[in-house]
């Protein structure tokens, strides 16, 4: 991106990092880390801080001090400087040796003064002053112990982690989720002497909690911070009432407003709630790499969007999990490295097949530059293939060096086309499609098709109507298989068309019958000692149910229905009774829940909000089961509407007395109401998470619709299916941990 973006936003941060970083030793907390991460690596950290006795450090109360060698610090931290933040600070530099503290903190020091209860108008009146960060020098000075040592405190909006020109995420607010219906009860059960709220679309910032309205105000300042960095005056815009929320405080935020006035540029931010399209989050239909890689290969620790890669087979050591942790895991993050960041570009970019291909071009090109005795071979990419050119670099250790960004994105692929999970994808994905039955949807990358059903141009790529494909028997429950098959010209190939699906299955689910479906699902609810590894973990149940409700739209809900959910839900809770080992995410929801609280969440109240949560408060709506158009395709489809009607969906905030005047006047007089498509920069936040195909689609999609418009999206997290049952029994939404 040659104009001002995120990634210049992140990296120009850094810089002043790294300015203060000389011969120090660095703290950071695990969100400053990321952004770090992928900003621009902790190469260039390290080479800052330079000197062999000099460390990074994870901030935290049992962190290593400094010792008599070491006199300067530097804190890198993504929250407020208040409450267990200052005590842990208090605490290193209490037992440390230093004479020389920079706290750098993410947040603006106009979010301090909200957090310490100063009124508006005082704040207005410390315009250019900066008492709160004075009044912790001192204390630094203190904790140090000698008054005349150096102390600074200063803001640096150290907000995003770019995962590719267009694509930011905040790992700040990763936890950061829009709240669903059962949110309603709990937040009057707080409020006995006010008005009740009905719905989720009566909740306001009044209604809020003030640790949820404090990290919203954290969010909004970074979000000032990027709009000031490059150069816009934004129109706010929302779709879903807390999306309504974080855009209102922006768009009322005084230092933006301050910004605003002298801000030669324009842009639209349209925030969205992520809850308004569960079934994007947790589906299985977008045809990339990178987001199987997201969701089959371990989570790298302390990250919320990046995963470890196992670098063992570039060593001498055995590939077994005993020695895996000998090694340092490799990642997907490289923004040093600029060959690996065009491969990690392209992945981002391209379809499943034309990635796996692009990974093998780049280890070529790669091998031959280093003169390695490549055997070149022409078709279809095997993990085998990618293994071997890989390999061709083990006993080389300059073109290991050199190439190691590369490396490590080529074993990622390799490990995730290998993962048992990957198998599984085309097991979810084509159980979604019996559920949408949508004839002309895009066809999944099985690997044999049918080619007189016309399924795909092989010379364009693009989809064409589809009669059926093949795929592998046991990539399919067998519940949904109807008795007999016909055409199938391979034992172990199914053919999915006409008449191959169980005539009550296909009828009930295009009927939109919740009872028939969930009667499907039942014999897929198996205990530990009867799965195999084609069968679904209670994790993976929780997705599809997820799935099944959030696609289904408004159906009937009758005793039959109920019986049936009881069925499930008793199904469900012996599952998790014999299970001899319940995952993270169970243990976290058993905790909050207990076993028995689980299950009625799930069945009772969980089904039910998921349901809820789908009964849009806009009038964009998805057509039940026929077919699935992404709620982010849809909205961008309204911004660029080339009739520009006045928006239903998408709400402009207000930022004053002058915007609700233009709103009045234009009752009467021809005044332009704001629309999200009026500027060449669209900034599109999607609260609660964004898939990697979401973000490829919304780049694609829009210079379709208006060439010349640059588009950024921003999000909390990448997503994968297995994080949304995380997010929604989340027990800390309304109360989030900003460590006051």
């Amino acid at each position: 991106m040659s104009a001002p973006g995120v990634q210049s936003f992140t990296q120009q941060g850094w810089e002043q990092v790294l300015a203060k970083a000389k011969r120090a030793v660095v703290y950071l907390d695990a969100a400053c880390a990321e952004s770090l991460h992928w900003g621009c690596g902790p190469t260039q950290l390290l080479e800052a801080v330079g000197g062999p006795a000099c460390h990074l450090r994870e901030f935290e109360p049992e962190a290593v001090g400094g010792g008599a060698k070491q006199p300067k610090a530097v804190f890198v931290l993504s929250g407020l400087l208040k409450g267990r933040t200052v005590e842990t600070l208090r605490n290193i530099i209490c037992r440390s040796h230093f004479q020389y503290c920079v706290v750098v903190t993410a947040v603006d020091h106009a979010v301090h003064l909200t957090a310490n209860h100063v009124p508006a108008a005082a704040a207005a009146e410390l315009e250019g002053q900066q008492p709160v960060f004075e009044q912790l020098e001192e204390k630094l000075c203190e904790w140090m112990g000698n008054m005349n040592y150096t102390a600074q405190v200063l803001h640096i909006p150290l907000l995003l982690a770019p995962a590719a020109p267009c694509l930011a995420l905040t790992p700040a607010f990763a936890s950061l989720f829009p709240l669903l219906p059962q949110d309603v009860h709990l937040l009057n059960s707080v409020r006995p002497d006010k008005r009740r709220l009905g719905s989720l679309g009566e909740v306001d910032a009044t209604a809020l909690p003030p640790e949820l309205l404090l990290q919203i105000r954290c969010l909004v300042s970074g979000l000032s911070s990027l709009c000031e960095h490059l150069g816009v005056r934004e129109e706010c815009f929302a779709v879903g009432s807390f999306s309504r929320i974080i855009a209102a405080d922006l768009a009322n935020y005084a230092p933006a407003k301050n910004r605003r006035k002298t801000s030669t540029g324009r842009a639209s931010l349209v925030f969205v709630d992520r809850t308004l399209d569960l079934t994007g989050a947790v589906g299985h239909h977008g045809d990339n790499l990178v987001e199987k890689i997201i969701s089959v290969l371990p989570q790298l620790p302390g990250h919320t969007n990046d995963v470890m890669v196992n670098m063992v087979e570039l060593t001498a050591l055995q590939n077994e999990e005993e020695n895996q942790k000998m090694v340092a895991p490799g990642c997907l993050a490289q923004p040093n490295d600029t060959a690996a960041k065009a491969l990690w570009e392209a992945l981002l970019n391209t379809k499943h097949k034309e990635a796996v291909m692009e990974v093998r071009r780049h280890l070529v090109e790669a091998a031959s530059r280093e003169n390695l005795p490549i055997k070149m071979s022409m078709g279809r990419v095997t993990p085998a293939q990618l293994t071997s050119y890989i390999h061709l670099f083990k006993n080389n250790l300059k073109a290991l060096v050199s190439h190691c960004g590369l490396l490590q994105l080529g074993l990622a692929t390799v490990q995730t086309l290998k993962h048992p999970q990957t198998a599984k994808w085309d097991n979810f994905l084509a159980f979604e499609r019996l559920l949408l039955q949508c004839p002309s949807a895009q066809p999944a990358p099985f690997p044999n098709w049918d080619p007189s059903g016309d399924v795909l141009n092989r010379q364009s790529g693009i989809p064409l109507t589809i009669r059926y494909c093949w795929l592998p028997a046991a990539r399919l429950p067998a519940c949904l298989i109807a008795p007999k098959l016909t055409g199938t010209r391979d034992p172990s190939l199914l053919r999915l068309g006409p008449g191959s699906v169980k005539k009550n299955v296909q009828k009930s689910i295009g009927e939109s019958t919740m009872p028939v479906v969930l009667n499907q699902l039942l014999p897929m609810i198996k205990p530990l000692n009867q799965r195999t590894n084609d069968d679904y973990s209670p994790e993976e149940l929780l997705v599809l149910f997820i799935y099944i409700y959030s696609v289904t739209g408004e159906f009937t809900e009758d005793k039959d229905l109920a019986e049936t959910e009881e069925k499930v839900k008793k199904t469900l809770a012996q599952v998790l009774c014999e299970e001899s080992e319940l995952s993270p995410l169970l243990q976290k929801i058993t905790v909050a829940f207990c076993l028995e609280g689980l299950t009625m969440l799930l069945l009772n109240s969980g089904f039910r909000s998921y349901k809820a949560s789908l009964k849009r408060n806009v009038a964009i709506q998805m057509k039940p089961l026929a077919s699935y158009k992404p709620l982010l395709k849809q909205v961008v489809e309204e911004i660029f509407d080339p009739e520009r009607p006045d928006p239903v969906d998408i709400e402009h905030m207000s930022s004053g007395l002058t915007d609700l005047l233009k709103t009045g006047f234009s009752m009467f007089m021809k005044v332009s109401r704001p629309h999200p498509s009026d500027h060449p920069l669209l900034i599109l936040f999607v609260v609660g998470g964004v898939t990697v195909s979401e973000a490829k689609m919304i780049k694609d999609l829009v210079p379709t619709l208006k060439p010349g418009t640059q588009v950024i999206v921003l999000s909390t997290r990448l997503l994968k299916p297995l994080t949304m049952p995380e997010l929604l029994f989340a027990t800390d939404r309304l109360h989030p941990d900003l460590g006051l």
